[in-house]
């Protein structure tokens, strides 16, 4: 968190003031916004890397700020909030949202989320120095490029995918035919810990199978395994490691021949 930037949006001052002092504990800064408007005026004013918003802010509706801030950005989000409805968690995951934190909570874990969706974040846009490094996946028509969190579908096009979204794909694509568990896709992704009851996973499958799937209502790519949870089930091919596997046999000719 060193040296990131975080927006708390909260209409609580008490709520604020303890995030602040927690994020600035840990190396970060902090803006605070206690409302939709003010939120919307940081963010036209200075970039952030990371926003932590409450969803019943008064007057004004989280899940509203949160479609607002992502019709202009991909910039991570963690919404912290007294609700623990399933159906607002899962509109929040499906506006974008990169984790969900019910109050009361910690503050060491809301550091610990947030150092977590920093990281998976910052690993996914910052691309390798060098193209030799760059690893491609290519799946029933389509192509992954893992360190620039790039995704065409089978026209070329770029698939919009959010953070979450990409790394459930990445767990399926460095997995493939393997039967995973909620529990264990929950763990892979860095998402909080998994409950028998929590529609987290179920749902995050359902928004990736919408961008991936050529039927999303009869799902081929992602099965699900009754009763433990999924597999990705397509071939999928490492570029990068055909490329190398193809450069070592002509050197291993090119030496027999001599």
């Amino acid at each position: 968190m060193k040296n990131s930037k975080i927006l708390i949006i909260d209409d609580d001052p008490k709520i604020r003031t303890l995030l602040r002092r927690f994020i600035e504990g840990a190396g970060g800064s902090v803006r605070e916004a206690g409302d939709k408007r003010s939120a919307l005026n940081v963010l036209e004013s200075e970039s952030v890397d990371l926003i932590t918003l409450d969803l019943d802010l008064g007057r004004d509706d989280g899940l509203d700020i949160a479609r607002a801030i992502r019709a202009t950005s991909k910039v991570p989000i963690i919404m912290i909030t007294a609700k623990d409805d399933v159906i607002d968690r899962v509109v929040g995951l499906e506006i974008g949202a990169d984790d969900y934190i019910t109050k009361p909570f910690h503050l060491r874990e809301v550091v610990a989320r947030i150092n977590s969706v920093l990281r998976r974040t910052r690993d996914q846009a910052d691309p390798k120095p060098t193209p030799t490094t760059s690893r491609t996946w290519q799946f029933d028509g389509m192509s992954a490029v893992p360190e620039q969190m790039l995704l065409r579908d089978r026209d070329g096009n770029q698939v919009e995918l959010t953070s979450g979204e990409f790394k459930l794909l990445e767990v399926f694509l460095t997995r493939p035919k393997r039967v995973l568990s909620r529990e264990q896709l929950m763990d892979l992704i860095g998402g909080h810990r998994y409950a028998p009851l929590d529609r987290t996973i179920d749902n995050q499958i359902a928004r990736l199978r919408k961008k991936i799937e050529r039927y999303p209502s009869e799902p081929k790519l992602i099965s699900t395994i009754r009763g433990i949870g999924y597999s990705f089930t397509c071939d999928v091919h490492d570029l990068a490691a055909q490329s190398s596997s193809q450069s070592a046999d002509r050197k291993l000719a090119r030496s027999d021949s001599q």
